[in-house]
């Protein structure tokens, strides 16, 4: 079943898209701040493994005009935290573990958010991004075992996850990903280790 996925906001709505396959054992959400074509191929390659996936945009068609927007991470937070909180009451996924992925400049966000929703987030993937950037208490309370995916050659992620995992108390890990190569596996390997056992 795929179905549209809107939430509301005061600038306008976030679009989205949910996909559930009979006998979902997890939700995953895509997080993203602007429009990314990784987006679509992550989304089917988690389906196929049977999750259900809710692929959100956290800015507006308008905000994702201005670059700063992305960079807005108690505003994402708190977009993605309503998104969470929506599908609790959604009778399609209400009962299902959560395991999140983020990309770039959603990163810090979904860390954040992993936090004030502990007991609902239990995996975490972030392709991308200057985690760090979620604050040291963010990253101390972080409950939710992190896989950092970085592409060859971004040293900036790279680096931004190892300032961070200094503060981590939960499993971490960083997996470079070579050119071209779709992280599907990497991701499906991770939420399927940290969320069968929910």
């Amino acid at each position: 079943m795929n179905r549209s996925f809107s939430l509301a906001t005061a600038h306008g709505p976030l679009p989205g898209r949910l996909a559930v396959s009979p006998g979902a054992r997890a939700l995953i959400v895509l997080a993203l701040a602007q429009g990314e074509p990784l987006d679509e191929a992550v989304a089917a390659d988690l389906s196929a493994f049977g999750y259900a996936v809710l692929s959100l945009n956290l800015l507006t068609v308008q905000e994702s005009v201005f670059p700063d927007a992305a960079y807005n991470a108690p505003l994402l937070t708190q977009r993605l935290v309503d998104a969470l909180d929506r599908t609790r009451g959604d009778g399609d996924t209400e009962n299902l573990p959560v395991g999140l992925f983020a990309a770039d400049h959603a990163a810090p966000a979904a860390i954040r958010t992993a936090t004030r929703r502990d007991a609902q987030v239990r995996a975490l993937v972030c392709h991308g991004g200057l985690i760090d950037h979620a604050g040291r208490q963010h990253l101390q309370l972080l409950a939710a075992p992190l896989l950092m995916l970085v592409d060859a050659g971004d040293k900036a992620s790279a680096n931004a996850y190892r300032r961070a995992a200094a503060y981590f108390s939960v499993p971490h890990e960083m997996a470079i990903l070579a050119p071209g190569e779709n992280p599907g596996a990497h991701i499906a390997r991770w939420f399927g280790q940290h969320l069968q056992a929910i």
